[in-house]
């Protein structure tokens, strides 16, 4: 009688730990299919994008395109043509220069941040009109080291650090510490985006050696990644190229307004600091292949390529 009265207090408890230990799977199970759905979305996949050639090695324009755009003029190409930008011949150099040929007339098209100042004013020293078309969306995004403990800045306040009014992390909720603000070198992509999308009106402080210019997009990522040298630092970069091309583990992109860059802030343009890419070429352009192929950059089709490629489309 008392064996069968202890056993069935047992069976009570042996139940309930079952029901208890089901729940749990179910939360855990509800908390990862939130994570990759929602959290972790998935970049939306093209359908089946069209493999017929449209250009062969003789008709394809001379193309070039920036270090964040080459991936997606990599693209294009071997979609379009059916064989790599290698076994065609073409060459990429960087934004300033793939200017500088454009004007030259030495480029048909490229694919590049927008022109700065100085790359319009070359262009109209040449008699030189330029057509410039947005190919896909983008980010302008700023980083710090992950120990950093600020996580996101108003824009009022990127613009006061990189005027010089802002000089200490603590105003702005981080450690005491001087801020050390990196900058790129003048006409090259980054640094014109950091001119015309942020600080617009407002004058750059001058560099002291502390905040010396890096010459790559790589160098800024790799000075700010550092421990030992970064800890304080920030830069800035395109969402792509950073998060892409260039991945690195010890940087955090910090939000704008309280809104991180992600693909899906950039598509929806709920980031602040939105930008693109842009098919740039002469407006006096009368080589229909040259005029095909921006159109074709810019169809259903053209678009799903970028997609695929890890663009985010403008269409």
């Amino acid at each position: 009688m008392n064996e069968e009265m202890n056993r069935e207090p047992n069976s009570k408890k042996s139940g309930i730990l079952s029901y208890a230990i089901l729940i749990l799977l179910m939360i855990i199970s509800c908390i990862i299919a939130y994570y990759f759905l929602i959290v972790k979305k998935p970049k939306e996949e093209p359908e089946t994008i069209s493999t017929d050639i449209l250009y062969t090695q003789e008709t394809l324009p001379r193309v070039d395109a920036s270090l964040a755009t080459q991936p997606l003029m990599d693209a294009f190409v071997l979609n379009f043509t059916g064989k790599t930008t290698k076994e065609l011949g073409v060459e990429y150099t960087n934004t300033d220069p793939a200017y500088t040929k454009l004007i030259n007339n030495e480029a048909d098209l490229i694919v590049v941040t927008e022109p700065s100042e100085d790359e319009l004013k070359r262009a109209s020293d040449a008699n030189v009109e330029l057509e410039v078309t947005k190919v896909v969306n983008e980010g302008f995004v700023f980083f710090v080291n992950k120990d950093n403990k600020v996580d996101s800045l108003t824009f009022d306040e990127i613009r006061k650090i990189y005027s010089g009014e802002i000089t200490n992390w603590s105003e702005v909720g981080g450690n005491d510490a001087e801020i050390i603000a990196y900058q790129r070198p003048e006409n090259s992509g980054s640094q014109t985006g950091l001119y015309s999308l942020v600080m617009k009106e407002l004058p750059v402080k001058a560099r002291t050696p502390k905040e010396q210019v890096t010459l790559s997009m790589a160098g800024i990522i790799e000075y700010v990644s550092d421990y030992e040298n970064g800890l304080n630092a920030i830069g800035y970069s395109y969402y792509y190229y950073a998060n892409e091309m260039y991945f690195n583990e010890n940087l955090k992109y910090l939000g704008i307004n309280g809104i991180k860059p992600t693909y899906e802030t950039i598509k929806d343009e709920s980031y602040p600091i939105l930008t693109a890419y842009y098919i740039v070429t002469r407006k006096d352009e009368t080589n229909e292949n040259v005029l095909k192929l921006k159109e074709d950059m810019l169809s259903k089709r053209g678009q799903e390529v970028a997609t695929k490629a890890g663009y985010v489309p403008c269409k």
